[in-house]
C-alpha cells in the first residue's frame, strides 16, 4: 500500500509541476524504479525517477526543451511531494487500508497517527535531483546501484 502511495505521489508531483506554465508547461514522460534498500543494504524505500528533458506542448504540436541545470525547483518539488505523499497516506488511513502489527500497533489509534503525520509535516523533505545523464550506460549504472 505505501509503495503504491509513494509511486502515486511522485507521479502526481512531477506531472503537476511539468504542466505548470512557470516551468516547462508540458506533458512529460518518465520512468520509475523502486529501490527498497540503501547503498549499504539497509531498509530505505525510495523511487528513482528519470524524467525526459522536455515534453510536448499542451497542443501536442511541438517539443519544448527544458532550460537550466534543473528544470524543476528542488524546494518546490520537495514540498509538493511531501504534501501529496502525506495527503495520500492520511486518505488511506481514513479508509482503513492499513494494518499496524507489532511495534507499530499504536498507529491504529487516530490520535497517534495524527501525531505521526504532524511530525512528518514538520520536517523538510529533500528530493534529490541530478544533472542529465550522458548516455544509456550511465542510466543503467545509476539505476543498478
Amino acid at each position: 500500500m505505501v509503495y503504491g502511495i509513494l509511486f502515486r505521489a511522485v507521479s502526481e508531483t512531477i506531472k503537476e509541476l511539468m504542466q505548470d506554465s512557470r516551468y516547462p508547461g508540458t506533458e512529460v514522460g518518465f520512468i520509475a524504479t523502486l529501490h527498497t534498500w540503501s547503498q549499504t543494504l539497509m531498509d530505505h524505500p525510495h523511487i528513482h525517477r528519470i524524467v525526459i528533458e522536455g515534453g510536448l506542448s499542451r497542443d501536442g504540436k511541438r517539443w519544448v526543451l527544458c532550460k537550466g541545470k534543473f528544470f524543476l525547483p528542488v524546494k518546490v518539488l520537495s514540498r509538493l511531494f511531501r504534501g501529496k505523499f502525506l495527503a495520500c497516506l492520511k486518505e488511506a488511513y481514513e479508509k482503513g487500508k492499513f494494518i499496524f502489527p507489532g511495534r507499530i500497533a499504536s498507529l491504529k489509534e487516530k490520535e497517534t497517527f495524527k501525531v505521526l503525520l504532524k511530525d512528518l509535516y514538520a520536517h523538510e523533505w529533500v528530493v534529490s535531483c541530478k544533472s542529465p545523464f550522458r548516455s544509456a550506460e550511465t542510466v543503467v549504472d545509476y539505476l543498478g546501484r
